[in-house]
Order: C-alpha cells, then structure tokens, then sequence
C-alpha cells in the first residue's frame, strides 16, 4: 500500500499495513468534492525549500498537519493513494480497503457540511445527522471497520469518537450502537440486514454499490477469477451476491429484492419471462412474490 508522509505529503510504499512503523498510520474518512487529490500529484518535484504539503488541497493538508501533530508519521487518503491509473492497483485498492481501515491506529472523519456550534448545538446535531457522509456507499465500510475513529467538523473541531456518538450515528445510519461500539461482532448480523444498511447510500458509479460491500463479507474478486470491472452496472452486486452464496448458508439473502403481489399466473409470467414486457419496470430479479388466487 501507499502512504502519504504527514511532513511533506511524499509517497512511500509498504507492502502490508502491519508493515509500518511506530504507531502505524493514520486514515482519512470523507465524501468527495469538486477537487480532490491523484496519486500523480504528490510525485511532482519540489525545491528543497518547499514543503510540497502546501500544494495540497486544504482538506487533505489539514489532515496531514493533525496526524503529524498526534504523532502519526504516515497517512492514506483513497483520492491519493490508489493509482486508478493502474487497473490492477485499483483492483487491490478495491479489494483492501476494508482492511486498510480495520488495520489503521485512527481514522479522522471530516464532515465537511457540519459546522460547529456552541450556540446552537440542536443544529449542528441536526446536521450532523443528516451529513452527505452519512448517505455515501463507500462510507459504510468506513464507519464499520475503524476502530478508532473520530469525526471532525468542518472547521476540523472535534465532535467525538465512534463510540462517544454511537446513538447519534444509530439515529442517522440505522446500525446498532451495540455493532458500532464492538460491543456485538458485524458478521453477526445476517446478510440481509448489513445489505439493508447500504440502501440509502449512493455511489458516483453503480459499480461502487457492490464493490464498498466487499469487506462487509468478506468477499474478495481476484482478478484471476471474478475481477472488478468498471462498466459492468449492476452486474456487479449479482457477483456480489454470488459470491456471498458460495460461502454462506444465511437463508435471509433470499429475502433481497423487490415485493410484488399477482393475482394470476399469467401475471406471474409478465415479470419473471425473459422477452416479455414488464409492467413493474426494468428490474425482473423477484426473490419472493405473494400470489392471491380467488375461486371463479
């Protein structure tokens, strides 16, 4: 994996997490703006007088400057330290990031939309719960795989720990506190119910919807087998569950999908016949369907 030195913002290579030195490294949490950091940019060349740091945007240079204060010397932010350049270190970006996060000494969640407020904290509560953050695929593996994590407002005042605001995040994210907290293992939730925990997320590419789930099962795609490939749409959450199936016996992955009610079989046929016209839309995956038959 790449980190990013917290001093200079200079690229350095580790071939494990557990490869890096002292207290580890430091991880960034956060949603994606109009700018944003690329692998190439940290390799431009600087004077010697010039920290290239600065040349950084001002979130990921705050970032840098507050792990180095807490005694961090690496740090990975994804905009950075994936070269999506490569499509094979995207691949292993993909599949590591889970345990990129598991593996972090903390994790620094910036909620760019919360503003601090000692005045009205009703309001910067409200808005926390209602942050971009909370509603981001990618986000969830994040929130869940951290152990030490700590969430920052805008102006990169602290609001608490994971653990501090578990009944605020259960609020906002509808995980139990007792999973955020570790009180209660992830992977004892059923299928079903960490799936449910990504409905209201959205990612920039239909792909991510599966892909950010990779951790949550334990799922890993080689490139040799069932590679990542951007382009395949919603395909890829089919893999997803495929994958999953090949592992697990929880029968609460049948329980997925869309809910219909049919009167008739012929009704019935309209939306599982492959060719035939839909009248509930695209989507013809029915897991469960209720059928009401009425004597003539």
């Amino acid at each position: 994996m790449w980190l990013l030195g917290t001093a200079r913002a200079n690229l350095v290579f580790f071939p494990r997490p557990e490869d890096v030195p002292g207290l580890g490294y430091a991880i960034l949490s956060h949603t994606w703006g109009e700018e944003e950091e690329t692998f190439q940019k940290p390799h431009r060349s600087s004077p010697p007088w010039f920290n290239p740091r600065d040349r950084l945007t001002p979130k990921v240079r705050s970032f840098l400057e507050l792990a180095e204060q807490h005694g961090y010397e690496y740090a990975w932010v994804d905009t950075c330290c994936i070269n999506k350049e490569s499509s094979s270190e995207l691949s292993e970006g993909i599949n590591s990031m889970f345990r990129y996060y598991a593996l972090s000494n903390i994790c620094y969640v910036y909620l760019g939309d919360v503003e601090y407020s000692n005045t009205y904290p009703g309001n910067m509560w409200r808005a926390f719960r209602l942050s971009r953050w909370h509603f981001r695929g990618w986000t969830l593996q994040e929130l869940i795989a951290s152990r030490m994590l700590v969430f920052y407002s805008k102006e990169w005042i602290c609001l608490g720990t994971k653990y501090e605001l578990a009944n605020r995040l259960e609020q906002a994210t509808e995980i139990c506190a007792a999973v955020l907290r570790f009180d209660s293992p992830f992977t004892d939730a059923s299928i079903a119910t960490r799936i449910s925990w990504a409905v209201c997320r959205d990612t920039t590419r239909p792909e991510d919807a599966a892909y950010s789930l990779f951790g949550l099962f334990g799922v890993n795609m080689p490139s040799t087998d069932m590679p990542t490939l951007y382009g395949e749409g919603r395909l890829a959450f089919c893999r997803l569950l495929m994958e999953i199936l090949k592992t697990s016996q929880d029968p609460s992955i049948f329980l997925l999908g869309k809910r219909l009610e049919v009167y008739a079989l012929d009704d019935l046929k309209l939306v599982i016949t492959p060719g035939t016209a839909n009248p509930h839309g695209s989507r013809v995956w029915v897991c469960w369907v209720r059928v009401r038959v009425t004597a003539s």
